[in-house]
This record gives C-alpha cells, sequence and structure tokens, in this order.
C-alpha cells in the first residue's frame, strides 16, 4: 500500500508499505479521502512547529474517512462496507487525565501524524488503515469528504464547550481558515445573534459570509476595521482566536465587552498578549486543544444538517499528486481544505 511520508522540509514522499491485517477489536479501512491539516503543512513547510519537529520519517495525516473492508476478532455494531469517520485520538484510557474525563490531555496519547513524541505516531494518510473499533464512526448519509471534515469539526466543538452558551451572543472570529470558518458554522448553529470574522484575504472571507458570517472584515486593507466595534467599551461577548497571530489577538481585545471569553484555538508558537488590556476588561482567556468526546458529534451534526462543511472542501486531488496538493493547500488565497482522494 502507498503512504505519504514527510522525511524533511518539503521532502514528502509516496512510499510503499506492506498491507496491515486487522487484530482483535480492530477494522481494516480502506481510506477514500484525507484533509489536509495546518499541522500537516507545518511538518510539511517547516519540518514542525515550535519545539515539535520530526526526528524521523513519518506518516502525515489524520482527518480521513474510509470503507470498512475487514473484520478483526470480537469486532461489533460495524460491517464492510460501512463507510466511517476515523477518529485519530487514542488515549490510553488508564492515566490521571483519562480518569477525570479529559482524554484529549492523556499523558500516553496515541494522535495520528504526530512528531510531539518520539518515536514519532505514525498518521493516517495511508491507502488502508488498522484502527481501533472504538475510532470508527459510522457516516451513513454523508460523503466521504463530509465524514473526513469529522475531526477539524470535533476540534471546533470542543472549543465551543470552553466557550459556553453561544445563544444569543455575539461571536467575532479572527483567522478564516479551516477552523475558523468552522467556528462560524458552529456559532452559528449554536444560536449567535451575530458573527463577525476577520482575515487578510477577501477569498476566505467570502466563504466565511456562505458559512454563516454576518460581516467579513480584510484587516490587512482595513487594518482598524474593528474600530466601530471597539466603541462603547466593545461589542463581542465571544472570541474565536483562530489564526494564531498576537496581533489579530491584540486587534480583537478592544471590541469584546467586559466579561468577554476568548477562546485560543490557533497555534502559531508563543504570543504576546495585551494583558493589562484583558484584565480591565476582565476577559477570560481559554485554552483549547483537540477534542475526544466530541468527534461522534460531528458527525450527528453533519449528519442532521446542521453544519455544511461542503462549502469549505475547495479542492480534492489523487493520492498521485500529494506534493501539489500540499502545495496548494498552503496558499490560503485559493484554497481552504485541500483532500487528498486515496
Amino acid at each position: 500500500m502507498k503512504t505519504i511520508t514527510a522525511h524533511a522540509v518539503k521532502d514528502l514522499r509516496l512510499e510503499d508499505h506492506p498491507e496491515p491485517v486487522p487484530g482483535p477489536g480492530e477494522v481494516l479501512i480502506r481510506i477514500a479521502n484525507g484533509g489536509i491539516c495546518g499541522s500537516d503543512l507545518h511538518y510539511y513547510n517547516h519540518g514542525g512547529f515550535g519545539t515539535v519537529r520530526l526526528k524521523e520519517p513519518m506518516i502525515l495525516g489524520h482527518e480521513v474517512a474510509g470503507r470498512i473492508v475487514a473484520l478483526g476478532d470480537g469486532v461489533a455494531g460495524l460491517a464492510e462496507g460501512q463507510l466511517v469517520a476515523v477518529s485519530p485520538s487514542r488515549p490510553c484510557g488508564h492515566c490521571a487525565f483519562c480518569a477525570e474525563g479529559r482524554q484529549n490531555h492523556c499523558l500516553e496519547m496515541r494522535f495520528y501524524g504526530s512528531a510531539m513524541p518520539f518515536p514519532h505516531i505514525q498518521g493516517a494518510f495511508r491507502e488502508l488503515l488498522v484502527a481501533d473499533a472504538a475510532q470508527c464512526v459510522v457516516a451513513d448519509g454523508l460523503s466521504p469528504e463530509e465524514a473526513a471534515m469529522a475531526e477539524p469539526l470535533s476540534v471546533v466543538l470542543h472549543a465551543a464547550r470552553q466557550a459556553g452558551s453561544l445563544a444569543g451572543r455575539r461571536v467575532l472570529v479572527t483567522g478564516c481558515g479551516p477552523i475558523g470558518l468552522l467556528a462560524v458554522s458552529v456559532a452559528r448553529a449554536y444560536g449567535a445573534v451575530e458573527i463577525a470574522a476577520t482575515d487578510i484575504t477577501d477569498f476566505t472571507l467570502e466563504v466565511a459570509r456562505k458559512a454563516g458570517a454576518d460581516r467579513g472584515i480584510n484587516v490587512a486593507e482595513a487594518p482598524d476595521g474593528l474600530a466601530p466595534d471597539s466603541a462603547g467599551n466593545g461589542r463581542f461577548d465571544v472570541l474565536f482566536e483562530c489564526s494564531g497571530v498576537a496581533a489579530a489577538l491584540a486587534a480583537a481585545v478592544p471590541a469584546m465587552r467586559p466579561g468577554g471569553t476568548i477562546v485560543q484555538l490557533g497555534l502559531g508558537g508563543d504570543m504576546t498578549l495585551p494583558v493589562q488590556a484583558m484584565t480591565a476588561k476582565e476577559l477570560t482567556l481559554r485554552g483549547s486543544f483537540r477534542f475526544h468526546h466530541e468527534f461522534p458529534l460531528a458527525v450527528e451534526m453533519m449528519q442532521a444538517g446542521r453544519i455544511d462543511v461542503r462549502p469549505l472542501v475547495t479542492d480534492t486531488l489523487p493520492l498521485q499528486e500529494a506534493v501539489a496538493a500540499f502545495t496548494l493547500a498552503s496558499d490560503r488565497t485559493r484554497a481552504i481544505k485541500v483532500q487528498i482522494a486515496f
């Protein structure tokens, strides 16, 4: 079987590996679609992010869906031929954080395509994947393209839990990559009364409007675009900061109402925060990292039509064009979510 393996910066290879066999409690999945995530792009373009660096060849990918082709012993509730979304979250189940129900902070997490530990956790960009049956959520009624979006949607659903109720709230989203655009969709689905989004390209802001944003502000063309929202000590109750850029957070703080909540999703390295301004407004800063329990909910929300992820999948390229897919996914003026068809 073929895999998409990163060896170093801009060194992405299609490699041959033996076909795997499912063991007890496992299923064999023929991957149909896989979405290129921001972390995949960091490994491809920079060899990692922050202190996390590639130290050995690593198969990339963690946003995948496919069809079951074989069942291991003892697997119940699944059948050959079913389309499943595959959660990349594989907590140990026995550490202190798993016992607290905080599996996303598992001390022995095995998350597909992660160079955080060494040896690295190999990813899911492969033609055939063996997964635990518990990772698989049946995606009846969805296309493979939609099912592969369950992972990034889960990230945002977890962030929404960090924010608290969004019903009747005014929401600001900074950064309109896939996560920011899903934040717009989730805020709309959860009853936000007003949603504004900022980014640096008109292309992404137009997609934000399709996803449910009432306003899009191009802060590259209008750096003071949030100034009207800052009058009267701010307008927004909740900020989903999805860019990982310190300047975006600093520009958004004046537009926040006193007592508002900032949920930080963007991972762009260390950020300098306007602590004094945040203190004076009594703002709450909440981090949001990965997900666990939200994965089945993501599939259910797509199946129920509460969230439409299709406008975000702007391009799908075949496996043989993996390098071109990663190059395209790196260009936010042309692409939102690029998927690979396996």
